[in-house]
């Protein structure tokens, strides 16, 4: 592959996307082969789940490949079905589509016999260039093939990506914000407006007001982008329309920080901490159904004075600090001008549709012909750019003018029941309404159906939840048709296609079936299809599958959010308790106890009758905060009632795991009583042991562990850290293996054996990384700090010093003053060599993450460097 400027391979902050592309059923095997190899590599693969259809949108598959960095093309004896009006296969078609400058690993299956336009394609691939290409025989080949050609690929491109990704890559600081689905038309002067709102700095708070459907996200997330230059220290986008409970902000708005409610401070406490001096722009979009909490915002601006909120609303917060920022429409023809070509050309509404249109019939374009009726559909339309883009999808089946005349006869009679919402709104709906009008059936009871997902959803939950709906049995091809109708997106989630609907077009849906009187059985349909989801996966959560169990949960984290609530509204309180205790270990470990807190503080408020067994998981999980920032009296007992309900109900496993957390709830006490907690711990640990639960029994030999440390008994410390590495390394449990490890690893750094304890840090850091857990990284820093300041090794030993004290204000993680063992042996150096130590932590202070791993992990392996690059 030569000739080619090659692109910059981006590992820090996005995962490498391989595009796969070949005909589906023909080569079910070997995608799932290419899928698995690729996946292997920590990439993420990107695979057209509806091309099962004859003819998947252009425009979807363009989208992919511009958002791809590697063009896999796997090629067997099918060329492919070519749709009406088109020359080509959709195979072909994704071949001639990729950029020239992308890298194109090309696979040729030997078969017996292949289709003649196949073998047409296949020279004009050989004489390309720009790919490379090789003969396979099986699946199992296939895969290893493709592994080791990415991994020689990727080694060569990242060398030479490196001189010059500083300079031509999108900055870090905006990584979390998502790229616009289509381009930005019409927007400049809005956009100018707002950097000189954000560049100037008085304002705390800036509201992207306007109606729904005008454009606010869209025009939030580019200005992010384009803004991102003023705010050095973060930009970060944080999306509510799945968030519909109150209490539910904040810790939205601190997971999206990376903060970790473990329940060591109160998460206004940790945010404001986290943000503290740092110039950041935070994006809230969709803020208007929890506008109540607009107050928090002035709480948190407060305590941190350098951030600064972009929101938008559909309604005015109306606090102290906010500047309302009004969205307007697209700009339209004057009414009085002629309706020319040149009108049109100059509108910004009009250049939408014709772009819009385009994407959808390759072939439009405005002309003399067609103007005048675009410009009728936009002035109708009022300028609204989703309006505007609904219209003009329905170009694949109508020319404009029948588009104008329909708005002409539909926009009148639709939005006259809903005179009591403002105009724009009203004609949103109004547009919502007419090309739900046009849509057969069972695909108009899809659309309302898919009202009960939040944010995103996969076909698999698509199908379960429709399993007894009209349109059941053929989901596929109606989800394909919300597609073509652009009330249904389709995206690439992980190397995973996922669907997604428009705020307004979610709620004018859940609206529809509400009023249809299906709600509460899509929501229990919804709720069963992920409690089963969270059957299969829970049980991976413990031991060897845990990585991957929380990965795949991590990817469902809204709608295990919305399944809990359909299950507390619809009175399902049981499952809903089961529910969430079921992923306690999730809880833990993302650190989504805040979540739970509120589902379970709704669930004792329902005034519903439940069981023991409901009360005490909804006592455990609404206690659980209070075990670390109040450890108390009331916090030992109410965790007692805990355990005995857990008990009285037979569950004895849940009892003995609650008990271990009301012992350790007593090693905080100043005037701890060792035998009492010594006594509670024991006995969990021989109770969990009886029930095989290795995970919990672990981290009660931590919690003894400690004990020992606090009475200063070195050799009981030294046997129960000990048990329980052994039983975390028997259950190979990457959580427990980290918290037992890092406890070990500290103890034995304060009790001299430092050889010991270097080889516990660096492998609870290499495991941190697979499992992506942010405490355990921080904890692995810091010991590898203490023994570099041990070493004498000043600046590397203040680096990391640095390292850690960002991570730890930026995610919230606190430690325990007493056990942090660097603080010592750092402040020893520093004596020695202030100037160095000094010199180090500066640097240290700008590292991410990654950077700040790979100077703790100097001779880590290429797959831990990989791995630690795309945190």
């Amino acid at each position: 592959m030569t000739g080619v400027e090659h692109p910059v391979i981006r590992t820090p902050d996005q995962r490498i996307r391989v595009f796969v592309s070949s005909t589906l059923r023909e080569l079910a095997g070997e995608r799932r082969a290419v899928r698995e190899a690729v996946e292997r590599m920590r990439l993420a693969p990107v695979m057209f789940e509806l091309g099962a259809r004859p003819h998947p949108p252009r425009s979807l598959y363009r989208s992919y490949l511009e958002q791809s960095d590697v063009f896999v093309g796997i090629y067997g004896a099918g060329y492919g079905w070519v749709a009406p009006g088109e020359e080509v296969s959709g195979l072909e078609d994704e071949y001639n589509l990729a950029p020239r400058s992308m890298p194109k690993l090309i696979y040729i299956k030997d078969v017996p016999a292949r289709d003649e336009k196949l073998k047409e394609l296949i020279a004009r691939i050989q004489a390309d260039d720009t790919a490379a290409y090789l003969h396979f025989e099986t699946a199992e080949e296939l895969g290893e093939r493709v592994a080791a050609d990415l991994a020689t690929l990727l080694a060569e491109r990242f060398d030479e990506s490196r001189p010059d990704a500083a300079a031509s890559a999108e900055p870090d600081l905006a990584a979390r914000v998502p790229a616009p689905y289509t381009t930005t038309i019409g927007r400049d002067g809005e956009l100018a407006e707002l950097r000189a709102l954000l560049a100037g700095g008085e304002h705390r708070v800036v509201s992207l007001i306007g109606p729904g459907g005008i454009g606010k996200s869209r025009l939030a997330i580019v200005a992010a982008h384009a803004n991102a230059d003023l705010f050095p220290d973060g930009v970060h986008f944080v999306p509510l329309e799945g968030v519909l409970e109150a209490g539910l902000l904040l810790p939205t708005i601190a997971y999206v920080l990376g903060i970790r409610d473990t329940g060591a401070d109160s998460l206004e406490e940790r945010i404001a901490q986290s943000l503290d001096d740092r110039r950041v722009l935070i994006v809230l979009d969709n803020f208007e159904q929890i506008v109540d909490e607009a107050p928090v915002l002035v709480r948190l601006y407060t305590l941190a004075p350098n951030a600064c909120f972009l929101v938008t609303s559909r309604t005015i917060l109306r606090i102290r600090g906010e500047r309302v920022f009004d969205v307007d429409t697209l700009g339209l023809p004057p009414v009085d001008a002629p309706a020319t070509l040149a009108q049109a050309q100059a509108s910004a509404a009009c250049v939408l549709f014709a772009e819009r249109a385009a994407a959808v019939k390759p072939e439009f374009e405005l002309t003399e012909a067609n103007a005048a009726d675009v410009i009728e559909i936009c002035r109708r339309l009022d300028g609204l750019p989703l309006a505007i883009e609904l219209a003009a999808a329905k170009v694949r089946l109508l020319p404009p003018a029948d588009i104008a005349t329909r708005l002409g006869r539909a926009l009148p009679l639709l939005s006259a029941p809903v005179r009591d919402l403002p105009d724009r709104h009203r004609t949103m709906r109004a547009t919502i309404d007419w090309s739900v009008g046009l849509l057969a059936e069972d695909q108009r009871e899809m659309l309302e159906d898919l009202g009960v997902f939040a944010a995103r959803f996969t076909l698999d939950a698509v199908e379960a939840v429709g399993a007894s709906r009209p349109w059941g049995d053929h989901a596929i091809e109606t989800l394909a048709a919300l597609i073509d109708a652009s009330l249904v997106r389709q995206m690439d989630q992980d190397g995973r296609s996922v669907f997604s609907l428009l705020a307004i077009v979610r709620e004018y849906a859940l609206e529809a079936l509400e009023k249809r009187g299906d709600a509460d059985e899509l929501k229990i349909a919804h709720a069963e299809h992920y409690l089963g989801l969270v059957k299969r996966i829970a049980p991976g959560l413990r031991g060897p599958g845990q990585i991957e169990a929380v990965t795949e949960l991590g990817l469902e984290v809204p709608n295990l959010r919305a399944a809990a609530r359909h299950l507390v509204q619809t009175g399902r309180l049981e499952e809903a308790a089961d529910f969430a205790w079921s992923l306690i270990v999730y809880w833990w470990i993302s650190g989504y106890f805040a979540d739970v807190r509120v589902w379970m503080l709704e669930l004792l408020a329902s005034g519903r009758p439940m069981s023991d067994r409901a009360r005490a998981i909804a006592a455990f999980f609404t206690t659980w905060a209070e075990m670390w920032q109040q450890p108390s009296v009331e916090v030992v007992s109410t965790l007692g009632e805990s355990a005995r309900l857990f008990a009285e109900s037979g569950d004895d496993h849940a009892a003995a795991m609650v008990q271990t957390a009301r012992a350790t709830t007593r090693l905080q006490f100043p005037d701890l009583d060792p035998q009492v907690a010594r006594a509670e711990l024991d006995d969990a640990v021989v109770r969990l042991r009886t029930f095989g639960d290795r995970w919990s029994e672990s981290l009660a030999e931590v919690a003894l562990g400690q004990l020992g440390v606090v009475c200063q008994d070195i050799a009981a410390a030294t046997e129960h850290f000990d048990r329980s590495v052994r039983i975390a390394e028997d259950a190979d449990d990457a959580f427990t293996r980290i918290v037992a490890g890092n406890n070990r690893a500290r103890f034995r750094f304060l009790i001299g054996m430092r050889d010991e304890c270097e080889e516990e840090f660096l492998l609870t850091l290499r495991l941190s990384i697979q499992l992506r857990f942010v405490d355990g990284a921080t904890y692995g820093i810091e010991g590898m700090c203490a023994l570099a300041a041990a070493r004498g090794e000043a600046w590397r030993a203040g680096a990391l010093a640095g390292a850690a004290a960002t991570i730890r204000q930026t995610t919230g993680i606190f430690d325990i003053e007493e056990f942090a063992v660097h603080r010592e042996p750092l402040a020893a150096i520093r004596a020695a060599d202030p100037d160095a130590v000094a010199a180090g932590e500066r640097a240290g202070r700008d590292m991410s993450l990654a950077e700040a791993i790979a100077l703790a992990l100097p001779d880590a392996d290429a797959e831990t460097r990989r791995s630690a690059a795309a945190w």
